[in-house]
């Protein structure tokens, strides 16, 4: 079965599942890599899952709930998201076939979108390869962009996806080093 992505609801159901999800898993390269069930509490009441400029949905493969996506800027131009996979679901391959799906839905479902952007941090080597595996192209790399629970900041790295790659199925390169000194 295709992966497949289930809207999240402004319920008390939903809000239950979230905080479940948030308190059994870690998510060591996220800002806040564990949750209590205060702080998971908080982060759904805050909208972040819900709201005018963010889109929650569960991602199920083959009738298992295997994780969390949020998509944020659906109405502009390049629209980013928040990927959080559950740790028994990790390690398994699963990365690229969900961000294809997800790259499917965000450009059949929403016209605006001419990229689709994620970010992660520099020392999220599965991210990164993740990405480059479902057509995504290294454009950015923020130097100390991202703080760490650990105390010291790392680098933030940003990868896209253009409309025009993901139907051609062929990527657009560009120049890294254009400008010399």
């Amino acid at each position: 079965m295709p992966i497949t992505f289930s809207p999240m609801a402004n319920s008390k159901r939903d809000a239950d599942e979230l905080v479940r999800f948030l308190t059994t898993n870690r998510f060591p390269f996220h800002v806040r890599p564990e949750h209590s069930e205060e702080s998971a509490r908080e982060a759904v009441a805050s909208g972040r899952f819900w709201s005018g400029e963010s889109h929650g949905y569960w991602i199920d493969d083959d009738g298992a709930r295997i994780g969390l996506v949020v998509l944020d800027d659906l109405d502009e131009d390049t629209p980013m998201f928040d990927l959080r996979l559950a740790e028994a679901f990790r390690g398994k391959g699963l990365g690229p076939k969900v961000l294809a799906a997800l790259c499917t839905k965000v450009f059949e479902q929403f016209p605006e979108p001419v990229r689709f952007e994620g970010q992660t941090r520099e020392d999220n080597i599965a991210m990164r390869k993740t990405f480059l595996r479902a057509g995504f192209l290294k454009e950015a790399h923020y130097r100390l962009g991202w703080p760490t629970a650990e105390g010291p900041r790392v680098a933030s790295v940003a990868y896209a996806i253009l409309r025009q790659d993901w139907e051609s199925k062929d990527t657009t390169g560009f120049e890294w080093h254009d400008l010399p000194a």
